[in-house]
């Protein structure tokens, strides 16, 4: 079996590459390595899986791994996409690359469009052609944006985004739709909740808050602390992820289309959210933090930001039905291996 994983030099696609490294497959890694965040990080995790020198465009083989290569483009040149689509002959892709971010969105909306909206439909395009076998792409937990009622299940309607980020993956799982229906792209998107772990997102809660109590700064907490999130560690996301891969979705029969739920459509689509399946208060998971580094943060309590929600909480039972996997790892250890991580990686 042969794997493009885009976003390999980002957080989740780094870590799932090394996952399935480790399986008998061959893993195609892309990514255009831009600077929103600390390009030094990105440059580590790559790294780290043997990939020293990232010429634009050119595929370039792993010196740790025989099964992996890597290429540095970005989706938005559909040329590229094309071309690596055609000459590489994928039966499987994991679409992980994305403009992150809630609130970058609303001071970079054009990087969304870019690389969200244009570099996805090259993804679709290039499945359509060369009749992928299955494509599973990051969704995101902000589609649920106002909702209320908890858990957030995939059955809910997403119609209230409160940003634009958010509106751009509820856009990728319509546009999944579209190609399922139309041209048999088998299509499973996964609702990411705030994924946490070593080499992690320095734009992320703990990477934040690790490095400004490290540096005996502050840490901005919002909503005065009435916030909670659905914390899930990386291992957990990657394990789901991958027992997803043979899962390929056929599409319902019963010839209802939407009407129920939207993995009864008749096209080969399924949606699932990716989650522990419990909210952890955020002053509960600060003093995690606390303990594992010995420091009482300094804590400016502020208003919730625009683009922001009060609470997420995953309904995953249909996930496991399908692939027998829950997650595993509590925030308590998952802090405690994060720290770890930072501690190592920083010197401090």
């Amino acid at each position: 079996m042969k794997i493009l994983i885009t976003g390999t030099a980002g957080f989740i696609g780094f870590h799932l590459a090394k996952k399935l490294l480790k399986q008998d497959v061959d893993v195609v890694g892309l990514d255009n390595i831009n600077d929103y965040y600390d390009v030094n990080l990105k440059k580590d995790r790559l790294k780290d899986t043997g990939i020293y020198s990232t010429p634009d465009d050119t595929v370039v083989d792993s010196k740790k791994h025989p099964n992996y290569r890597f290429i540095k483009t970005d989706l938005v040149n559909s040329d590229a996409v094309s071309s690596l689509f055609e000459a590489e002959k994928f039966d499987v892709v994991i679409n992980l690359a994305a403009q992150a971010g809630v609130r970058y969105s609303l001071e970079n909306p054009q990087s969304y469009m870019d690389s969200n909206i244009t570099g996805f439909l090259n993804i679709l395009e290039g499945c359509r052609h060369q009749q992928v076998k299955h494509l599973i792409y990051a969704s995101s937990s902000s589609v649920y944006g106002t909702n209320k009622e908890m858990p957030f299940k995939t059955t809910d309607r997403v119609d209230h985004p409160v940003s634009l980020y958010a509106a751009s993956k509820k856009s990728n799982e319509l546009m999944a739709h579209t190609y399922s229906h139309l041209f048999g792209v088998p299509t499973t998107g996964l609702r990411f909740f705030t994924v946490y772990g070593p080499w992690g997102r320095p734009d992320m809660a703990l990477f934040l808050f690790t490095k400004a109590m490290v540096e005996g700064k502050p840490i901005d907490v919002y909503n005065f602390g009435k916030m909670a999130r659905d914390f899930t560690y990386i291992d957990d996301i990657v394990e789901g992820v991958s027992r997803l891969i043979s899962k390929a979705p056929s599409g319902s029969k019963s010839g209802e289309g939407m009407d129920d739920k939207p993995d009864n459509s008749t096209a080969p689509f399924q949606l699932f959210n990716i989650g522990y399946g419990s909210p952890v208060k955020l002053m509960d998971f600060i003093s995690e933090i606390e303990e594992n580094l010995g420091i009482v943060a300094e804590k400016n309590m502020m208003e919730i930001q625009p683009g922001d929600v009060p609470k997420t909480w995953a309904y995953v039972d249909d996930l496991f039905e399908l692939t027998g996997f829950k997650p595993q790892v509590s925030v308590r250890e998952g802090v405690r291996y994060f720290i770890d991580w930072y501690r190592d990686y920083y010197g401090v």
